[in-house]
C-alpha cells in the first residue's frame, strides 16, 4: 500500500433532496463531520438543502472549512448556502464541475439523483482517461448504489469497461473506512488511454 499525497480537500457529490430514508441524512452528516475532523476541506455543490446541506452543516459544526460552488442560475433561486466558509458562483454546470475537480484531491459520492450519478461517472471517466489520478469513492448507504454497481459489473463482463478501470471506483459501506482509504491509499494509474480502445474496430 502506498501513501496518498496530502489530501487537503475532498469533493462530495450527493442529493439536493433528503431522500426517503433517515440513513441517507445520517450518512451525509457523518461524512461531513469526518472530513472536518480530519482537517480536510469539504468541496461541494453549494446548496443548502437535502444531503448537500446536511453534509455542509455537519462539517461547519465540527469546525471544518466548506467551499461551495454553484451555478448562477441556481444561486438566483435562493438554494445557495449562505453560511459557508466560501461560496463561489460560476456561470455554468460545466464550470462548476471543472472547478470542483481543480480544488479537490479526492471525490466521494453519497446517494443522490441524476446530477450525482453524472458527476460521479464523469470523475470516473476522467480517471480512466488519465485526466486526473485522484481517488474516487462511493459510500454505498444501505445498498443504494447496488443497481449502479451491477450495471458497471455488467459492462465490464461485456467488454466495455476494463477490470482495472472498474476498480478505480472504491466502494465502502463505512464512512470512516472510506475516508481512511482516501487518506492512505494510492489509486491505480490506468494504462495508456489508447490501450483500451478496440483496435480491431479501427
Amino acid at each position: 500500500m502506498g501513501v496518498s499525497p496530502n489530501i487537503t480537500a475532498i469533493c462530495l457529490f450527493c442529493g439536493s433532496s433528503r431522500g426517503n430514508r433517515a440513513e441517507f441524512v445520517d450518512a451525509a452528516k457523518e461524512i461531513g463531520t469526518l472530513i472536518a475532523q480530519a482537517g480536510v476541506t469539504l468541496v461541494y455543490g453549494g446548496g443548502q438543502t437535502g444531503l448537500m446541506g446536511a453534509a455542509a452543516n455537519a462539517a461547519l459544526n465540527a469546525g471544518g472549512k466548506v467551499i461551495g460552488i454553484i451555478p448562477e442560475a441556481l444561486a438566483l433561486h435562493e438554494v445557495a448556502h449562505s453560511g459557508l466558509t466560501e461560496l463561489r458562483i460560476v456561470e455554468s454546470m460545466h464550470t462548476r464541475k471543472a472547478m470542483m475537480e481543480e480544488l479537490s484531491d479526492a471525490f466521494i459520492a453519497l446517494p443522490g439523483g441524476l446530477g450525482t450519478f453524472e458527476e460521479l461517472l464523469e470523475m470516473l471517466t476522467w480517471a480512466q482517461l488519465g485526466i486526473h489520478h485522484k481517488p474516487v469513492g462511493l459510500l454505498n448507504v444501505g445498498g443504494f448504489f447496488n443497481p449502479m454497481l451491477a450495471m458497471l459489473d455488467s459492462a465490464t463482463e461485456a467488454g466495455f469497461i476494463r477490470a482495472g478501470h472498474r476498480d478505480l471506483l472504491w466502494v465502502e459501506q463505512d464512512a470512516a473506512r472510506l475516508i481512511e482509504r482516501i487518506r492512505t491509499e494510492l489509486p491505480a494509474v490506468p494504462d495508456d488511454v489508447l490501450k483500451w480502445l478496440d483496435r480491431g474496430a479501427i
